[in-house]
């Protein structure tokens, strides 16, 4: 990762996303292993000792909130393999970060708009 992490989004919305997609000791896990490099999804299930499917569910939650990417490959011998790698990313939380953020928070059982 020698990118230089983008603006993060700064609304409250996005920001529980993120929070909540880190709420999970697996999730760390997975983060912490595609920081040292980029990886396929059988290879990711054996190094963190997580299941395929589980993988999955963790790994489609860090996607949404912009924390990780993935992308479909076909091997040398045509087999389709799903690598992820860690998006670039930097949140700083702060009182002020954390204030500014509030202020664009989705009111409860308000749809969320796209963004």
């Amino acid at each position: 990762m020698n990118e230089n992490p983008p603006e993060p989004t700064r609304t409250g919305d996005h920001l529980l996303k993120v929070l909540g997609a880190l709420n999970n000791p697996h999730r760390l896990r997975i983060v912490a292993a595609l920081a040292k490099e980029r990886n396929y999804v059988s290879q990711l299930a054996r190094e963190t000792g997580i299941s395929r499917p589980l993988l999955h569910m963790h790994l489609q939650r860090l996607e949404a909130a912009g924390l990780v990417s993935g992308t479909l490959e076909l091997s040398a011998d045509g087999k389709a393999m799903r690598f992820y790698e860690v998006a670039p990313f930097l949140y700083q939380l702060t009182p002020d970060s954390i204030a500014q953020a509030a202020e664009t928070l989705t009111r409860t059982g308000q749809k969320e708009e796209t963004r």
